[in-house]
């Protein structure tokens, strides 16, 4: 059988002991939770309650309305809409789990809730550089997501037998759309071992597809259309693209948080593109940009996401934003573009 096993002895004990000795845990996720995040906070979540333990689920804000199928998701408290709620259960709990960002910052507006909380932390995430100041710190970014990461600490520790259907239909969905559906960072023969396994507690894996990717609205498809026939930047010479969208490009189109989602790989389906980046503007806050990079094999796109747009993120999948208007990022984007054309597109860390 594959060897699963990823933490050390001392790790797991103390993973052990800390929730065998603690009640009153929150588990929370980052900002704008993704399928990742979404599926790691349900899948742990289960976890705790098959061990007796009083917990609460909690995010930033909204997720897309395209994970709202996942299991249990009704039972995750929304920050930005339980304000009171959820600043006295961190200031009552004794055990905070940070899964899928390793930086308070990655929470926004909840960061000082979360750094004033008296509770222990543990960090399980899959992003590099992790800065938390936890209990214990489980930082693994050759995962190709926080739920591969979380399967295999619960395989390692004996839970997956007792593994509910709901809980492995959570981790999987948190795969899937961590590594677009399996078709990036995702070549390890130990991914399709878990897979494999998940399949023995009766996943439908099509289904959960068909969930996410196509669930979407008609005004939705008609967004993206718009988006890659009217705002797509191919700037030649660079093997690298970008678009943009405005809020009243968005509101147009009847945008609700998710529309975009996977946007930014479609132009990495042209033939020799290995960058793409999309710019999208905050719909509430004025000189907000939120900007999303991908690229493919061996180009750095969260090297770009540090160095030009605060942010940071994977080899191959990064994030950032910025403070100023639309046409000043695109500025900022073409520079960008230019280094990682000047490196022949090859920007190693």
């Amino acid at each position: 059988m594959m060897d699963l096993n990823l933490l050390n002895d001392l790790q797991l004990e103390t993973l052990t002991q800390l929730v065998q000795n603690h009640d009153n845990i929150i588990v929370c996720g980052h900002k704008s939770p993704d399928g990742d995040a979404i599926g790691a906070i349900l899948g742990w979540g289960e976890f705790l309650k098959s061990k007796g333990k009083t917990y609460q689920l909690i995010v930033p804000d909204a997720f897309p309305d395209f994970l709202k199928w996942m299991p249990g998701n009704e039972t995750i408290i929304r920050y930005d809409k339980h304000k009171e709620e959820v600043e006295k259960a961190f200031a009552d709990a004794q055990l905070v789990f940070c899964l899928d960002f390793n930086n308070t910052s990655r929470v926004f507006n909840m960061q000082e809730v979360l750094d004033n909380s008296p509770a222990k932390k543990i960090l399980i995430d899959h992003h590099e550089n992790p800065d938390i100041e936890a209990e214990l710190v489980l930082s693994f970014p050759t995962m190709c997501s926080t739920c591969e990461l979380l399967f295999r600490i619960l395989w390692q520790m004996g839970e997956f037998p007792a593994m509910p259907k709901t809980a492995a239909v959570n981790l999987y969905a948190g795969m899937m759309t961590d590594t677009g559906g399996f078709t990036y960072n995702s070549t390890r023969p130990e991914i399709y071992f878990i897979i494999g396994q998940l399949l023995t507690k009766k996943i439908d894996k099509d289904k959960i597809y068909r969930n996410v990717y196509n669930q979407l609205s008609e005004y939705c498809v008609r967004l993206r259309g718009y988006v890659m026939n009217q705002k797509l930047t191919v700037i030649q010479g660079t093997h690298a693209s970008y678009f943009t969208l405005t809020k009243s490009e968005m509101k147009k189109y009847h945008f609700i948080k998710g529309d975009a989602e996977g946007l930014v790989n479609e132009p990495l389906r042209i033939k020799g593109m290995r960058l793409s980046i999309s710019l999208r503007e905050d719909t509430e806050r004025p000189n907000l940009i939120w900007v999303s990079l991908r690229s493919v094999d061996q180009y750095y796109c969260n090297v770009l996401a540090e160095k030009f747009f605060n942010g940071g993120g994977h080899k191959n999948a990064a994030g950032g934003k910025l403070y100023c208007s639309m046409e000043e990022a695109e500025q900022t984007v073409h520079r960008a573009i230019l280094f990682f054309a000047a490196n022949d597109g090859i920007v190693k860390q």
